[in-house]
């Protein structure tokens, strides 16, 4: 299972900087990614940007490479959206999980109703059928009760939320040290240690 790949689901919530940080690491370890990025994606990417994503799959990669400044290390499969043949839409093409970050709101309410209408969506629901691990992780505020209840769902059902809060205690110097708290934390959940982090170290008896 080790040389299974690891599913990357990007959607159209704010904070692709996320997806971004999380492709670094993972191809900087030599990891195998099946990356499919939904298709609000795209013009999220765009108004955050001001660049577009490219649709066919090999210019796609590239262009991922260089969003995450890693040129050949690791394997990167990008899958269009719209393509629920992939090998990813089966339960039989063995991953060790997959992670979908950012995650929105509209993506979360699906999951929770068992509904797949792109490839990403239909990714994931076969890692709950499955078995698998899927860690998603929401950048929304405020939650509305609906999305606390869709949220709940999921986590009834083993998925593992983790929201895009970061942490103060590492000492972080730059937008990228927030990002990669989040990060860590999210792969964390699959039992990959691949972010470079200060972690928490606890405090001596009587330090102030």
């Amino acid at each position: 299972m080790a040389s299974s790949s690891l599913i990357l689901g990007v959607t159209g919530a704010s904070g692709q900087i996320y997806a971004v940080r999380s492709l670094k690491f993972l191809l900087e370890a030599d990891f195998t990614v099946d990356l499919v990025a939904s298709k609000s994606t795209y013009m999220v990417w765009q108004a955050e940007y001001g660049e577009r994503i490219p649709v066919e799959p090999v210019r796609q990669e590239q262009f991922w490479r260089e969003q995450a400044g890693v040129e050949k290390a690791g394997k990167l499969r990008c899958h269009p959206w719209g393509d629920v043949g992939a090998t990813i839409a089966s339960g039989s093409f063995r991953t060790r999980g997959m992670v979908i970050i950012p995650c929105s709101m509209s993506t979360v309410g699906k999951l929770a109703a068992g509904l797949s209408s792109d490839l990403l969506e239909r990714a994931a629901d076969v890692q709950l059928k499955e078995g698998r691990s899927l860690v998603v992780v929401p950048r929304e505020t405020p939650f509305s009760l609906i999305h606390l209840r869709n949220l709940t769902t999921l986590a009834e059902a083993g998925v593992r939320i983790v929201p895009a809060i970061p942490a103060w205690y590492h000492h972080p110097q730059s937008i990228n040290d927030l990002v990669d708290f989040v990060v860590a934390r999210t792969l964390d959940q699959l039992d990959i240690d691949c972010v470079p982090l200060k972690r928490w170290e606890g405090r001596g008896i009587g330090e102030q």
